[in-house]
């Protein structure tokens, strides 16, 4: 297995998640985190695999210092046109996380990897590379696709001889992410470098309602409610996506 880029894949991506609820949901959750720990001054945001910039344009709408880093150019273009369109700045590096990260950086003031764990070979291996690039009272915003939401969703739909098998990979060619998380494995991973502070699900029943039912719902009232349980005890945990606000510990060694 290897690094899924999107060069081929930019628009289809584009069209199909943030040209949806699913995408206003994510962001919606996503800012509704951010709003509640980033402090009220200036900061240099670093966005690792940051696809077609949506989070880094509000970060940037709002005068913060942007990097965008994203190995597809594809993508690194369309959020470039993005930007511009918006009359916002920032600096755009086509970079896979790899290279990047061995290069000499200032820490950031908040780091964003969102959608990208769970395209990787190995997950675990940028966690290191994230703390390093985050300052020690800085924070990471970290999304990822939920294997707990895709087990609960196979079980729903019947897939039970899929799930035996634990067939978890999306299709070649596809949307469906390559390497879903276990969130007990990932924060055993990130114990050791990070103090995970907050975490939300993002569509929390969204994925899981009846298209027919869905449909009769007006889009701001499925956004506030997505909200409204995003950290539900018993609920957050089966968010599509998981969102985890996190600190690096201090002393950790990478």
């Amino acid at each position: 297995m290897h690094d899924h880029h999107f060069d081929e894949l930019a628009i289809r991506f584009a069209e199909k998640i943030y040209g949806s609820n699913k995408g206003a949901i994510r962001l919606a959750v996503l800012q509704a985190d951010l709003n509640e720990v980033i402090p009220q001054r200036p900061l240099r945001v670093l966005d690792i695999g940051a696809g077609l910039g949506h989070m880094s344009l509000w970060l940037a709408q709002q005068g913060h210092e942007v990097t965008l880093v994203e190995p597809a150019l594809s993508m690194l273009e369309a959020a470039q046109q993005r930007f511009s369109a918006a009359q916002c700045s920032a600096t755009f590096i086509h970079s896979d996380w790899q290279s990047f990260a061995q290069q000499e950086h200032t820490p950031y003031d908040l780091v964003l990897c969102h959608a990208v764990l769970e395209w990787l070979a190995d997950p675990h291996a940028i966690l290191a590379a994230l703390h390093r690039l985050t300052a020690a009272q800085g924070w990471l915003s970290l999304a990822f696709y939920n294997k707990d939401a895709l087990i609960l969703q196979n079980l729903i739909k019947g897939n039970l001889r899929k799930l035996n098998q634990q067939r978890f990979t999306g299709d070649a060619g596809g949307l469906t992410p390559q390497q879903p998380l276990d969130p007990r494995e990932l924060a055993t991973q990130a114990e050791p470098l990070w103090l995970i502070q907050h975490r939300s699900g993002i569509r929390v029943f969204h994925d899981y309602m009846q298209p027919q039912f869905r449909q009769k719902i007006a889009a701001e009232e499925l956004i506030s409610t997505e909200l409204s349980y995003r950290r539900h005890p018993a609920l957050s945990g089966l968010g599509r996506y998981l969102h985890w606000l996190c600190q690096p510990r201090s002393g950790a060694v990478d």
